[in-house]
């Protein structure tokens, strides 16, 4: 039988229906148990899951940033005016931050011309002030981190030069054209600047390099505390191999200095052969370019994540 709709009544509103809530008081039903709980849950879950998101997304990328400053490349301010003009740090001026490979000594040792940045070695810490390591090991990790993170300060004193000679070699200053000679070939150094009115470099040597040692110098040849002077000079300026933390490759800040850090070997170059590497400011082949560009990327992410506003200065 069909249905046959129901006309209202004289005193009844065509245009009022009982809502659900309505209808469903009518008949007396009740709300089942837990309905509106388990949509309140289910918000506060969402936020939960928000925030839970957002530690794991930050404490990654402090892990990431913290291994790969460990083991990968690190990222430096030049505080001083010893390597102008190859790397600026002149007061009043924006400082280049410069990224350090610490892959491509893991597979070759430094050469002449490279720009390397190490720990200072005990000769040149010799009246020194600094903090000494926690004994502690578990210590002594939270410390480098928060040193690698710029939270603390670890006390370490670094450096950077170019290399001059190696272990082995023989340097001494200067021939008749005031030039570095090294086992007795005079040196080209287009690298070289001078801040003062002298152009003229101080006399030293001839020193020879120890073994697993490096003689390394500062572009701003007047103006830099190097192995000529540290220790009192001679072989005690000498750098060990193994200070050095590793080798200065791009200049990543600021972006108008972004470029390959000069790093041609100038004892090649005064025996006549072809530049090899980075002679024009390009960026420099070999390992270094296959690790340091994802390196780059990789900082620039991480740092542009947690906030990090600072970092640490090398002189």
């Amino acid at each position: 039988m069909a249905d046959v709709m129901r006309s209202p009544g004289p005193d009844e509103d065509p245009a009022e229906e009982p809502s659900n809530e309505e209808a469903a008081a009518e008949r007396g039903d009740q709300p089942r148990a837990g309905e509106h709980g388990s949509s309140k849950r289910a918000k506060k879950g969402k936020k939960g899951s928000f925030w839970w998101e957002l530690f794991v997304l930050v404490g990654t990328a402090l892990l990431l940033t913290v291994l790969l400053q460990m083991f990968v490349a690190r990222v430096f301010v030049i505080p001083s005016e010893s390597m102008m003009n190859t790397l600026q740090g002149c007061p009043g001026c924006t400082k280049d931050r410069i990224l350090v490979d610490k892959i491509t000594y893991r597979f070759s040792d430094p050469q002449p011309g490279d720009v390397v940045v190490f720990s200072g070695p005990t000769s040149w810490m010799e009246g020194e002030s600094g903090e000494t390591a926690p004994s502690n090991p578990v210590a002594g990790f939270f410390l480098r981190a928060g040193s690698l993170l710029h939270l603390v300060d670890s006390g370490e004193k670094d450096f950077v030069k170019r290399v001059i000679a190696t272990g082995g070699q023989t340097v001494e200053c200067c021939d008749e054209r005031n030039r570095v000679v090294v086992d007795g070939d005079p040196l080209e150094e287009p690298y070289i600047h001078w801040s003062g009115p002298s152009e003229q470099q101080e006399e030293f040597g001839p020193v020879q390099v120890p073994q697993n040692h490096l003689w390394v110098m500062g572009d701003n040849r007047n103006n830099s505390l190097d192995s000529r002077y540290q220790g009192g000079g001679g072989r005690a300026g000498a750098v060990p191999v193994d200070d050095v933390i590793g080798k200065a490759q791009f200049i990543v800040l600021p972006p108008t200095r972004w470029q390959g850090i000069y790093e041609d070997n100038p004892q090649a170059t005064a025996l006549g052969a072809e530049p090899a590497r980075g002679a024009d400011g390009g960026l420099p082949g070999e390992l270094g370019y296959l690790t340091v560009i994802p390196a780059v990327r990789g900082y620039r992410r991480t740092v542009s994540l947690v906030g990090r506003t600072d970092s640490r200065e090398y002189h």
